[in-house]
């Protein structure tokens, strides 16, 4: 099976669960490890407010706030030498002399 699941078959497993099927059962017959239904199961858990963790929104959100930080960060460190280059370059106000 693929490595990652459409959130509808997701969504059929945690069904049957909530059924009353066991894991074994629900393994056995769509061919998906017992580690990765009790996954779902802990996430749907933590997502329905049954258990305490991070939401699946809220780690979505999170992983979208880094990456925007992590481009952030570059185009700061980018600016900043960009900023030093033309110091270099560009004499201070007042100073009729070229920097060297």
């Amino acid at each position: 099976m693929p490595s990652s699941y459409p959130p509808e078959y997701r969504r059929r497993v945690l069904d049957l669960l909530e059924a009353g099927k066991t894991v074994a059962e629900v393994a056995a017959g769509l061919e998906v490890t017992a580690q990765t239904i009790y996954n779902w199961w802990n996430q749907h858990l933590i997502d329905t407010g049954r258990k305490p963790g991070v939401t699946t929104i809220e780690s979505t959100e999170l992983v979208a706030a880094r990456r925007r930080i992590a481009e952030l960060e570059t185009e700061l460190a980018a600016t900043r030498r960009a900023n030093e280059l033309l110091k270099s370059v560009v004499s201070p106000k007042g100073d009729t002399r070229p920097s060297r």
